[in-house]
């Protein structure tokens, strides 16, 4: 967006006008949020997958019930709304959740109106502000890292039989035996990983987990997964029925709140697996007990930041999943990086056939080289007639 764009976006004497979505789940909500949409959500330390997927819809503004940055740590989200042009309302109260989905509201100023009324009063964000709350939560990030290690080393202690024993494969139809397999999180830049992984994907024909958003991820490139696992709340009913395999990962007692969903979706064979850690750590040990070569992640979570934005408080059972595959795990930038795909054999025997057509044509377009063909064709002539004589 150019400057005078965004300048006038925030210009907080311009009413900017939209239909209202509501949603307190900003994933669920960027499912219906169409361009020029006015989305109001309660999402305290707005993070930046959740951000990027606002600024994809192109929303007229974003009203946020809770504080978009609540100092706790450096997140990023409030930054790309605003580098994109959206204005963003803060803290406007729960109040404003009331407002009912698909009516016309106006945003004036650091008010939220309909029918000119005003319904919420908020804080109109500025960059200035952004990177002041920034700065603030960043200058408190020791406290965090203290916190996040003291987490990790007691999750540790929780989940140590991640290292120790794995988390006992179920009976599984998908085979991963001698194959590669790409374990897909819809996180931080997949669809770019997606993209630059086209060749690899085409040439080495690995298998596809999908972690809940992760099968959408794929579907949308293309791709049919192969297996979906999560708790499935944040995948599409279009993932679910898709035909991949489905792995409910289910707390430890065995409850699994997503199974409901998908057995009301009519699908019937679906795996339920109670085990500690995240979806995405679940997916990864399930490639590498089944017997996968090799495991290409795509948008998956390593750093503080990240784990911050994911509402996590400790980084157990990743620590511990990098420990049990060890270097059997690659990050999908190093084999955008390290993979050069090769020209197929057909696609190069095409290429010279390709070549000779083009100079017989050539050659038949002048006198010399029709000349030349002439020639050619009766040496070829006298070849034909001398393997004949050989073979009398």
């Amino acid at each position: 967006m150019s400057s005078t764009r965004r300048a006038r976006a925030h210009d907080p004497s311009v009413p900017v006008t939209g239909t209202a979505r509501v949603d307190p789940r900003t994933k669920n909500l960027t499912s219906r949020l169409q361009h020029g949409d006015i989305a109001v959500i309660d999402h305290a330390d707005l993070d930046q997958v959740s951000a990027n997927a606002l600024v994809a819809c192109a929303p007229a503004a974003v009203v946020n019930a809770a504080a978009s940055t609540t100092g706790t740590y450096p997140n990023m989200g409030p930054q790309i709304l605003m580098e994109a042009g959206i204005p963003l309302l803060d803290r406007a109260g729960p109040e404003v959740m009331a407002v009912g989905e698909g009516v016309r509201v106006t945003v004036v100023g650091d008010e939220l109106r309909v029918d000119d009324q005003v319904v919420a009063r908020a804080v109109r964000m500025t960059s200035v502000m952004v990177d002041e709350q920034r700065e603030d939560a960043r200058s408190r990030l020791s406290e965090q890292i203290e916190a996040f290690s003291h987490n990790t080393m007691e999750y540790v202690r929780a989940e140590r039989e991640l290292l120790l024993d794995g988390i006992g494969v179920p009976e599984l139809r998908t085979r991963f035996t001698g194959r590669y397999a790409l374990v897909v999180v819809r996180g931080y830049h997949y669809k770019e990983d997606l993209q630059t992984l086209r060749p690899f994907l085409r040439e080495a024909r690995p298998v596809l987990i999908g972690v809940d958003g992760g099968a959408d991820a794929l579907l949308e490139m293309g791709h049919t997964p192969d297996m979906v696992v999560g708790d499935m709340d944040s995948v599409s009913d279009r993932a679910l029925t898709s035909g991949a395999e489905l792995v409910v990962h289910a707390y430890r007692d065995g409850r699994a709140p997503g199974l409901e969903r998908v057995q009301a979706l009519g699908v019937t064979d679906a795996v339920v697996l109670p085990a500690p850690g995240t979806s995405e750590d679940i997916a990864m040990l399930l490639a590498d007990e089944l017997g996968a070569e090799l495991i290409v992640a795509v948008g998956t979570h390593a750093t503080l930041v990240e784990f911050l934005d994911k509402g996590r408080q400790g980084m157990a059972s990743t620590f511990l999943t990098r420990l049990r595959i060890g270097n059997k795990l690659v990050d999908a930038k190093g084999v955008s990086l390290l993979y050069r795909a090769r020209i197929p054999t057909v696609s190069l025997v095409w290429l010279v056939l390709a070549g000779l057509v083009a100079l017989f044509v050539a050659l038949s377009a002048t006198p010399g080289g029709r000349a030349l063909l002439g020639v050619l064709a009766v040496r070829w002539d006298d070849v034909v007639a001398w393997i004949e004589r050989l073979f009398a």
